[in-house]
C-alpha cells in the first residue's frame, strides 16, 4: 500500500470516531413522562425538556426557590412541559439572569429521584425579540 492510502484510511477512521463520539452526546426533546420512564429503566442519558414556568394569576412564578445567601448554587423551580405535566426542577448553579422574565424554558438533564436535575437552562424571552413601536413625528409646515 502506498503511504497516501494509509494516511487516507487514518483520516477516515479519525472522522468516523469523531462523528460517533458526538452522536452519543446528542440528546432528544422529550416530555417529563418519558424522562421519568427512562429513569425507571435505568437510562441516565441527558434529555431536553421544553416547558413554561408555572405562574399564578398575577403572573408571579410559583415554586421558585433561590437563596444566594444560604446556598448560591442551588436553584429550583416548577416547570410545566408541553403535555401540561408539572415537575420540580433542580439546578445546581446560580439562578440565570432574567429568569423571572422568561416565557419558555429549555432544560437539559435527567430525572434523579422525584426531581429533574438540570445541567443547562436555556431561556426564551419573547420580549427581547419583539419589535418595539417607533413613534415618528413629522414637523408641521
Amino acid at each position: 500500500m502506498k503511504r497516501i492510502h494509509i494516511i487516507g484510511i487514518l483520516v477516515i477512521a479519525v472522522a468516523i470516531a469523531i462523528i460517533m463520539s458526538t452522536a452519543s452526546d446528542a440528546s432528544v426533546y422529550v416530555p417529563f413522562s418519558e424522562a421519568q420512564a427512562r429513569a425507571k429503566e435505568g437510562d441516565d442519558t441527558k434529555v431536553h425538556v421544553v416547558g413554561r414556568l408555572k405562574k399564578d394569576a398575577k403572573g408571579h412564578i410559583v415554586g421558585m426557590k433561590y437563596d444566594p445567601v444560604l446556598d448560591p448554587n442551588y436553584f429550583s423551580f416548577v416547570l410545566v412541559d408541553t403535555n401540561r405535566v408539572e415537575q420540580q426542577v433542580v439546578y445546581y448553579s446560580p439562578k440565570p439572569q432574567d429568569f423571572d422574565r422568561s416565557e419558555q424554558v429549555v432544560i437539559t438533564g435527567n430525572m434523579q429521584g422525584e426531581a429533574f436535575v438540570a445541567d443547562k437552562i436555556l431561556l426564551k424571552c419573547p420580549s427581547k425579540y419583539t419589535e418595539k413601536e417607533v413613534k415618528v413625528e413629522t414637523a408641521s409646515l
